[in-house]
């Protein structure tokens, strides 16, 4: 029930913080950097100059979702 709580927090605050020319993406891995290595090759084909990680969720496998920024 906390993570629910949590991941309804991160995805509100996500979407009030959206910017002009911001982009989410997400991603699921068996690991923390397998995640964080599929952001970034998105990051990349998207064009983004860098991205913000927003919320990691980690259970039977990671979910991750970033920010990109341009």
């Amino acid at each position: 029930m906390k993570s629910i709580k949590s991941l309804v927090v991160v995805t509100a605050l996500s979407l009030a913080s959206f910017g002009a020319f911001a982009e989410t993406v997400s991603a699921t891995a068996s690991t923390l950097d397998g995640a964080e290595a599929k952001i970034a090759v998105q990051a990349k084909q998207a064009g983004a100059s860098s991205y913000n990680i927003t919320e990691a969720f980690s259970g039977n496998q990671v979910h991750m979702t970033a920010e990109l920024n341009k």
